[in-house]
């Protein structure tokens, strides 16, 4: 009996999103914008997270903010109304963004004018980490009231991250979370990867993130 050809489709698709993220990063390089995809599980404070980031760096660089979802322009409209151009992606049901969707999304807000481009990815710990979005920095929002051992549960998002942010400090009494304790498991995912302690409803933290940010933008 002859054998049956098997075609592994997820891994072609994803070494073609993965050429074609490379194609972006180069467009983008050669605009002089950078490209910074956000991930998280909802709930996590992006789009609040975002606007401490942006009130930060607003004087510094022109910004712009790619909102996706699978539906609604709710987080599209929060970012708007601080004067920022924002635009929303619907996802079609899918659970992540991949780099050509980055690319239409990066067209429509006009890219070639900004500095530098927020995508707030769709909330899932999952799919986002699988697909490169030809982004220049990945940053990975792990929440307080998400539990200390995420970074051990979806290994992959905390392996392509490039720097996290440990969301709602200021709740750190209510639950049961040890920072040290997540940031060593962070390290066991990716050693060495810088990890910030911070609070979207006080502020706290951002100001040391937005200079380690402001210093990565102008390499």
């Amino acid at each position: 009996m002859e054998k049956v050809k098997i075609i592994e489709a997820k891994e072609s698709l994803l070494a073609d999103n993965s050429k074609d993220a490379d194609r972006l990063r180069e467009e983008l390089k050669a605009d002089k914008t950078f490209y910074i995809n956000i991930m998280s599980s909802p709930g996590s404070g992006k789009t609040s997270s975002l606007k401490q980031i942006i009130s930060r760096l607003r004087d510094s660089f022109r910004l712009g903010v790619m909102e996706a979802d699978i539906d609604s322009d709710v987080d599209a409209k929060t970012i708007a109304e601080l004067g920022i151009p924002s635009i929303q992606i619907h996802t079609g049901g899918m659970c992540h963004l991949d780099a050509d969707m980055s690319r239409q999304g990066l067209r429509a807000i006009g890219s070639k004018d900004l500095d530098v481009v927020f995508l707030e990815n769709v909330g899932n710990l999952v799919c986002p980490a699988e697909f490169d979005t030809g982004s220049d920095l990945n940053l990975v929002i792990l929440s307080v009231p998400e539990g200390d051992d995420k970074p051990l549960k979806y290994p992959l998002m905390f392996e392509k991250a490039d720097v996290v942010l440990v969301n709602k400090i200021d709740a750190m009494e209510v639950f049961d979370f040890d920072m040290k304790k997540v940031e060593d498991n962070i390290h066991l995912r990716n050693s060495g990867i810088p990890v910030f302690p911070v609070s979207a409803a006080t502020g706290e933290g951002f100001h040391e993130f937005c200079g380690w940010l402001k210093e990565r933008i102008s390499l």
